[in-house]
């Protein structure tokens, strides 16, 4: 009798935790144009981590149809899933570009952290949301304009809207592009060793404080992008995780995720201040007309975002 009582436990644990991962799925194939609906698919992955779990719980509850259900749905997962754990096959032969992309919390990033991340690492393009006017001051001091010298910046005095650009090589037609709320800059970078290369810093609005505004900037993004010609390299705080639909249209391009193509998939990087985190990832490295070969998260003090730093290598 007891076991008979298990089982049926563990059938409806099991049934729930699939039914979780179903969920999952809706949420991250759905083109979602609710606020809510879009919020809750920022969680979409795990969610969909309730295919295993439930498989598991139905295989010990001797439910074999029901567990069949659950191998379908986790089928259906690992087709969605997987191919962002499958290294890109294709190499590129041109130079190296060091890229880092961090949002430093309203400036309060730990200035000579950042600026040994970038020595440390020889990074040749910085690309930095919520720049504050003290920050500048704050990394100028800590010696970035010596590691960085080209710039293009336009801060905020406070709060999150301020944007920047730093670079290793010359700067020239850098431009700041309309339809944002905040800072959202492009500029074309001369490497001495693949010429003009487009590069862009991006920061749309979070959705959950204005969901209009956040649509209408991922769409605008994905204008300027489709509008641009290779190579390019783009540093973005997108407030959009890969469950987004508005996310995964900025690739359907010739852009591609750094992390995707280095099969690194999914970079966790918010909240990056919290014990319990960071639990989705917002923040990103995308690239046209070259290949990362290598991706991972930093740790800055002072600032609720993990850093993404990628390297990249250029088609010739």
């Amino acid at each position: 009798m007891m076991r008979k009582w298990m089982d049926r436990a563990l059938l409806v644990l099991g049934w729930g935790a699939v039914i979780a991962a179903v969920a999952g799925i809706v949420l991250h194939i759905g083109d979602w144009q609710q606020r809510s609906l879009v919020l809750l698919a920022s969680g979409a992955m795990w969610l969909m981590l309730g295919a295993v779990i439930g498989v598991v719980l139905l295989l010990l509850a001797r439910g074999w149809r029901s567990a069949g259900v659950g191998a379908a749905v986790l089928v259906g997962v690992g087709a969605l899933v997987l191919p962002s754990y499958i290294p890109e096959a294709r190499a590129a032969d041109g130079p190296e570009v060091v890229v880092l992309q961090s949002n430093i919390l309203f400036g309060k990033a730990d200035p000579r952290a950042v600026v040994s991340t970038v020595r440390d690492n020889a990074v040749d393009v910085l690309t930095v949301d919520e720049l504050t006017f003290d920050a500048i001051t704050a990394l100028r001091a800590a010696g970035l304009e010596e590691q960085l010298p080209h710039v293009y910046l336009e801060a905020a005095h406070a709060g999150g809207g301020g944007t920047g650009i730093y670079s290793r090589y010359p700067l020239r037609e850098t431009k700041k592009f309309d339809g944002f709320v905040m800072s959202n800059l492009g500029a074309t970078m001369e490497h001495p060793r693949r010429g003009p290369i487009a590069v862009f810093a991006f920061h749309p609005m979070p959705p959950n404080l204005d969901f209009a505004a956040w649509s209408n900037e991922m769409r605008r993004v994905d204008e300027i992008l489709a509008a641009t010609t290779t190579p390019a390299i783009v540093g973005a705080d997108f407030n959009a995780t890969q469950n987004h639909s508005a996310f995964r249209a900025l690739l359907d391009g010739p852009f591609a995720s750094a992390a995707d193509q280095t099969g690194d998939g999914i970079l966790l990087t918010y909240p990056a201040d919290r014990r319990w985190g960071p639990v989705i990832g917002i923040d990103y490295v995308l690239v046209a007309g070259g290949v990362a070969e290598d991706v991972r998260t930093l740790t800055l003090p002072g600032t609720d975002h993990r850093a993404v730093l990628a390297t990249l290598r250029m088609d010739r």
